[in-house]
């Protein structure tokens, strides 16, 4: 059984509310469609029902029983904006600006997360990642413990293992403390959605000192600030890949390690390895990549290419629900 399949049996005992804020997108029609019918989830389509029902009547998509929210006449909308002026106050947002925003929906979507009136947000089909992201940060902030907002690639190998990379996506060099809460909440998507015991590397060019250099003292230093604030995390590096992944060298380069040769959390120390990393496990090794699967957030509100199919917004909603 794949990742994806189990989250979909988990999905159907309890299925969630999920926002989908590009409503009038084709694929997003068809992904509500087949959460609902599937009954996989609760979707809520954020537009002008009118204009919603009129794409999803041209492109021969059912959304009948799917609720259809919008913004500028929903009785959310005062606390919407009342709730993001609270927060952008101190950064001169004016109340007559929060209003104004939050009639998009995409601020909108975020808002009924951050005010209980749905679990999870799905969106990114046709917004960019940086619209993405900066309504998630306005409205929904940070979870407690995180100071930054990252991502992790599920990566399913040929033979059915799953693994979990970080950070692939979002942040571009990480300090110490960011690359410590990448590792910390990649370790928690980890369990959560692929149901096992995280065993996290911290990857570098070196194992256990066997170079000098100040990107390795960065990863050391990580390291100690991550068993620190975690002491039951199975947590080990600074390690090679190759140290980390196969037993053998593992076992050779850094004996008595508990993760080396055993890992199934990768967190690498830069957004460069990370983007190659996951491309190459994906072309060379022949792994099915599913993100990337935004992190650090109080809610979960995920990010999609704009590439995405319906199928993966599918595939994005059930992993969605799976972090609430």
């Amino acid at each position: 059984m794949t990742v994806l399949e189990r989250l979909a049996i988990e999905a159907k005992k309890s299925p969630k509310k999920v926002v989908l804020p590009e409503a009038t997108d084709e694929r997003t029609l068809k992904a509500a469609e087949h959460l609902y019918k599937e009954g996989l989830a609760h979707p809520i389509l954020i537009g002008n029902p009118a204009d919603v029902k009129s794409v999803a009547k041209e492109k021969g998509i059912d959304i009948e029983g799917i609720e259809i929210v919008n913004p500028l006449t929903s009785d959310l909308l005062d606390a919407a904006a009342k709730h993001l002026h609270e927060r952008r106050k101190n950064k001169g947002m004016t109340e007559e600006v929060a209003l104004k925003t939050v009639k998009q929906p995409l601020y909108f979507g975020a808002s009924m997360l951050a005010l209980n009136k749905a679990d999870s947000c799905v969106t990114g089909a046709v917004h960019t990642t940086g619209d993405v992201l900066r309504s998630a940060l306005f409205v929904i902030g940070l979870k407690l413990g995180s100071n930054v907002v990252s991502s992790v690639f599920l990566m399913t190998l040929q033979d059915g293992r799953t693994l979990t990379y970080g950070d692939c996506a979002v942040v571009p060099y990480p300090d110490v403390h960011q690359l410590a809460t990448i590792a910390r909440d990649s370790a928690e998507s980890h369990k959560k959605l692929v149901g096992e015991e995280p065993k996290v590397a911290m990857l570098s060019f070196s194992t256990k000192g066997s170079a000098e250099h100040p990107n390795v003292f960065l990863v050391q230093q990580a390291l100690e600030q991550v068993k620190t604030e975690n002491p039951g995390l199975m947590v080990d590096g600074e390690l090679q890949f190759d140290a980390a992944f196969v037993p053998s060298i593992g076992a050779r380069k850094a004996p008595g390690s508990e993760v080396a040769g055993q890992a199934n959390v990768f967190v690498f120390p830069n957004l460069d390895a990370g983007n190659i990393g996951y491309k190459i496990t994906e072309r060379l090794a022949g792994a099915k990549a599913t993100g990337p699967i935004i992190q650090g957030l109080a809610k979960p509100m995920m990010d999609l290419s704009r590439g995405a199919s319906w199928q993966d917004i599918v595939n994005t909603a059930l992993v969605s629900m799976a972090l609430v």
